[in-house]
Parts: structure tokens; C-alpha cells; sequence
């Protein structure tokens, strides 16, 4: 069952490179789109079936079994790389929705830069490593899904002036926007439970993304989640304890004894 997944996610992957919807598929099939969605999510493909999607790309099955071994993923650039993809917010747009499929076409369409453009700023992403330029202009990208940015470096410097002040300026009151703020008193046993539980829902994300990505782009909305944990005490609380009293948070790796 294991590779019938993996196979099935790897079919995904190229028929959103050769730019297939479901509906296309259903036509060329005969089937209700409805159909060809279920047969994608419950995973149940019959090597009839699977022969006849991979047709239509002029693929053979034995071409998405060799996909089936994991490509090498970047996970993080070096420091010269984000310094150079800060510098020309057109090439972190470019980057973001090429990274996300979008097509050089579809780019274009959206914001106001030229087709040249575009592919200009594709084509110095391929330099960079962070994606393939295939024939076409289509791209396939390099980045892993588990990616980081180098601490305190360029990307967190930019993510922290420019992103993150933007995202929260906003009261999460309309459609598709929600907001939690908690607070209570974890002990670092507690915490690390909800550490795990957000990396699962980091990870819950990582999977919806990867499933929407063969839906056509008017179909998706750019859409960021922020979970953050931290021990913290607010500045307006803060400003009034006492020295003696300031608690410091355990660093890794070290045991804090629990009262029975």
C-alpha cells in the first residue's frame, strides 16, 4: 500500500507539471470528475487505470516506479544565496510562487512583470540551485519541504521587517482568517507535548499543500500559518518583577527535577 501511495503522489507531481487538471483527466478517461478526485484520494488505481493517466503525458509506468527514490531536497541556502534572493523583492515573488507552481504564464498574468522578466528571474533561481528550469518554462523545485533559513541570517531578517509585521497587521476577522492567542503556566514536560503537536500539525499542512498543488491555480489561495510557542512573560508584567524572582526557562538538554 506504501508504494501505491508514493506512486499515486508521484503521478500528481507530473501531471501538474504537464499542466493536467482532473477535468482533463476525467474527459480523456470518460469518467466524472468526481470519479477521478476519488480515485486520487482513496488511492485505488488499477494498472489499467495508471497506464492510461501516464498516457496521456506519453509516460510509462516503470518511469514513476524510478521516481519513487527521493530526490536530493535543499534545505537550506548558504549565506551569499539569501543574500541574493533578499535583494530584489521581484525574485521572492518569483521564488515564492515558483516554489509553489505556478507557472511563468501564470505569474505573469497575476503581477506586473513581463514574461521576460519572469523567466529572467527563473532562470537565476536555476542558477542559484533552488529550482529547475525545464523545456517550456516549466520549473520543478529543489527546495525540501522541511527547508530552513539560516539563524539571524538574510531570509529571518527579511521574514522579521517585512513579513511578519504585515501578517499581523490585520484584526483575523475575515473569511478564512483565525486567530488563538493562549496563555497559561506549562511546565518543560508540557511544553515539549505541544512542541510535538505543532510539528504534526506543521507537518498536517505540508500534506494539504502537496494535495491541493494539482488543483489549477484559481482553485488555491496563498494562504501562511504562524504557531508559535515561546515562555514569555509580557513587557507590561515584566517591567514590575523582581530580580530575585525572574525565572529562566531550562536550556536543552537539561533535566529539571518534577515534585511528586
Amino acid at each position: 500500500m506504501a508504494q501505491t501511495v508514493a506512486i499515486v503522489e508521484v503521478l500528481k507531481r507530473r501531471l501538474k507539471e504537464h499542466g493536467l487538471t482532473y477535468a482533463q483527466v476525467a474527459e480523456a478517461l470518460d469518467l466524472s470528475e468526481a470519479s477521478v478526485k476519488r480515485l486520487f484520494a482513496e488511492k485505488q488505481f488499477s494498472l489499467r487505470r495508471l497506464d492510461q493517466v501516464c498516457g496521456l503525458m506519453g509516460l510509462e509506468i516503470s518511469e514513476l516506479v524510478r521516481e519513487l527514490k527521493p530526490e536530493p531536497r535543499i534545505q537550506q541556502l548558504t549565506l551569499e544565496q539569501e543574500q541574493e534572493l533578499v535583494s530584489d523583492d521581484r525574485l521572492v515573488l518569483v521564488a515564492m510562487c515558483s516554489l509553489n507552481r505556478w507557472q511563468v504564464s501564470e505569474i505573469h498574468a497575476n503581477y506586473d512583470l513581463t514574461e521576460t522578466e519572469v523567466i529572467g528571474y527563473v532562470a537565476r533561481l536555476d542558477r542559484m540551485g533552488l529550482l529547475e528550469l525545464l523545456p517550456g518554462n516549466r520549473t520543478k523545485p529543489l527546495v525540501g519541504h522541511d527547508f530552513s533559513w539560516i539563524k539571524n541570517g538574510p531570509l529571518q531578517r527579511f521574514m522579521e521587517t517585512k513579513v511578519q509585521p504585515d501578517f499581523f497587521n490585520c484584526d483575523f476577522n475575515g473569511p478564512g482568517e483565525f486567530r488563538l492567542f493562549l496563555n497559561g503556566m506549562l511546565s518543560t514536560h508540557s511544553t515539549e507535548a505541544v512542541h510535538q503537536k505543532m510539528r504534526r500539525l506543521a507537518q498536517e499542512f505540508l500534506h494539504c499543500h502537496q494535495e491541493d498543488q494539482v488543483l489549477p491555480l484559481r482553485e488555491r489561495f496563498g494562504v501562511s500559518l504562524v504557531v508559535a510557542i515561546r515562555p514569555w512573560e509580557m513587557e507590561v508584567f515584566a517591567r514590575y518583577r523582581r530580580p530575585e524572582a525572574i525565572k529562566r526557562y531550562p536550556t536543552p538538554g537539561k533535566v529539571v527535577a518534577r515534585r511528586r
